[in-house]
């Protein structure tokens, strides 16, 4: 299969190119799009045959469930039965923005898209182009992110062709991704309010709005109490193919730690520890922006892999903000193989 790429910068750029995904997504191709979290891989998410070729394509297992992308509140109801007064409030605090709520799913859902679940997850981007696309095809879209399963996520249309290209109908050209992780992800089904996956929409900032909301014990730990009910929840993904390491200290012990290794290693830190480290390092962020480090994250993971080393040793980021999803996705990538000092 021929990727073709369609450079969309802004809504404005490039009009025909929109028309053009839109009528792709519309004939029941998959396209890789632009978001403000990583790039996502879309389907029609009506269709059940253009989302078994997400599955396909990622070699992604069944039994992960897709998040739809929404560009109106009044698509909502369209896709969720059930729209408690919490998800009302979360909406308009955050919506757009990089937080998914799992609701109740309409019959309109297949049960592909949501792994045999009775529950949709569903957002609303705050990427301008991405909404453009779904409100030109006029569908809501089922979309992961645009990688091979269990990859490091792509945040750049390139990282979209290293892993995808030659096996979907197009990619969008668009720019970087301004956040980085994948959104954060709330259940909100039988009134219980669960952190399923941490993101760009903090803990305290959910908190903030709804009152108190429970951390799922798999969001620091490989444990999954029941099915899969949220992308990013299984035990090893967002891996890069060297093997990585936590390493939870501070920053005079972690570079001491690294520095004395008589391996083949290389050190993934923070831009103020690059200077003390002796062996080949990878950056992602600086050690007091959370945010940094969150969207420098998976490209540092996909460069890991071009250092030609055995073993990377990362500096654990601070579990706490936008802390807490950079350190949940750094744990899958290790296989949960930390080192505290």
């Amino acid at each position: 299969m021929n990727t073709k790429q369609i450079r969309i910068m802004s809504t404005e750029d490039n009009p025909l190119g929109l028309k053009e995904v839109a009528e792709i997504l519309n004939n029941g191709g998959i396209v890789g799009i632009p978001t403000e979290t990583v790039y996502g891989l879309a389907a029609n998410a009506y269709d059940e045959s253009a989302v078994a070729k997400i599955f396909e394509a990622k070699g992604r297992p069944q039994d992960n469930p897709l998040i739809v992308h929404i560009a109106d509140m009044n698509e909502l109801e369209v896709v969720a039965a059930q729209i408690p007064e919490s998800a009302k409030k979360l909406a308009a605090a955050f919506w757009p923005g990089p937080l998914t709520m799992v609701l109740k799913r309409t019959e309109k859902i297949p049960a592909s898209v949501s792994a045999g679940l009775d529950t949709v997850a569903v957002r609303m981007p705050s990427n301008e182009v991405a909404r453009a696309i779904i409100e030109v095809s006029g569908l809501p879209l089922a979309a992961p992110s645009a990688n091979i399963s269990g990859r490091p996520s792509p945040t750049t249309a390139q990282h979209v062709i290293d892993d995808l290209g030659g096996k979907i109908d197009a990619v969008v050209v668009s720019g970087d991704c301004s956040v980085g992780v994948e959104s954060t992800v709330i259940s909100l089904v039988d009134g219980k309010n669960r952190l399923l996956r941490p993101g760009g929409i903090t803990h305290e900032q959910l908190e903030s709005v709804i009152g108190p909301v429970e951390i799922d014990s798999s969001v620091l730990s490989s444990e999954i109490s029941e099915k899969v009910s949220s992308p990013g929840m299984k035990y090893k993904h967002y891996s890069p193919k060297t093997r990585v390491i936590i390493i939870e200290a501070d920053t005079d012990l972690f570079c001491d730690y690294v520095n004395q290794r008589n391996e083949n290693c290389a050190a993934m830190c923070f831009s103020e520890e690059a200077e003390h480290i002796n062996k080949k390092t990878v950056i992602y962020g600086q050690m007091s922006n959370d945010m940094s480090q969150a969207r420098e994250l998976f490209d540092a993971l996909r460069v890991v892999d071009i250092l030609d080393v055995d073993v990377v040793y990362a500096h654990s980021p601070k579990k706490s903000g936008v802390g807490l999803a950079v350190y949940n996705r750094l744990l899958r990538a290790a296989a949960f193989e930390v080192i505290k000092l």
